[in-house]
């Protein structure tokens, strides 16, 4: 299947999300329960908020997806991409899915994910340019933070998370996941 008619794929059944992984393999991915939803919009308004105060980059909700270098095409739960980046590209590739990885993925463990998956989609962000990636894990209140080049860190039931120096002045606040 070409990028084209996956993406045509994706538009003609908005009520699925796909992924597609860099061999190929399309992903057909279940509805968020209540839950995962709810959490998911407080991850990704908070950091809304505070790209719309710093105005650095560009942030995603899970709805959208990205054609990473090693091929695939994935759809974080939420991330953001840094300004030049962003503008870097052309219109076209803009309105479809853009070809990169965005610089920070936070990814949710929903209660129908494994670890494995997850852990294994993080280390795909970061061998494809992230630059921090957050794993959020709700059941266990457990976060891995993925940064290149380094094993990924464990916080257990941390309340706040630090955006870096990759999102400057970003602090996520946990108290709404956990």
């Amino acid at each position: 299947m070409t990028d084209d008619q996956f993406f045509e794929l994706c538009q003609h059944h908005r009520d699925y999300r796909f992924e597609r992984t860099a061999s190929g393999a399309i992903i057909i991915m279940t509805p968020a329960g209540g839950e995962t939803s709810r959490r998911n919009l407080d991850l990704s308004s908070q950091l809304a908020v505070w790209n719309k105060k710093y105005k650095l980059g560009v942030a995603f909700d899970s709805s959208g997806g990205f054609k990473l270098p090693n091929g695939a095409e994935r759809s974080p739960d939420t991330s953001w991409v840094a300004k030049d980046r962003w503008e870097a590209l052309t219109l076209e590739q803009r309105a479809k899915f853009p070809p990169l990885c965005p610089d920070f993925v936070i990814e949710l463990r929903s209660p129908s994910d494994t670890l494995s998956k997850l852990q294994q989609k993080m280390q795909e962000y970061i061998q494809n340019g992230a630059r921090l990636g957050w794993l959020i894990d709700p059941q266990t209140q457990r976060v891995e933070i993925y940064r290149p080049g380094q094993p990924p860190e464990v916080a257990l039931s941390p309340k706040t998370l630090s955006g870096e120096n990759i999102l400057p002045g970003f602090v996520l606040d946990l108290s709404e996941v956990f």
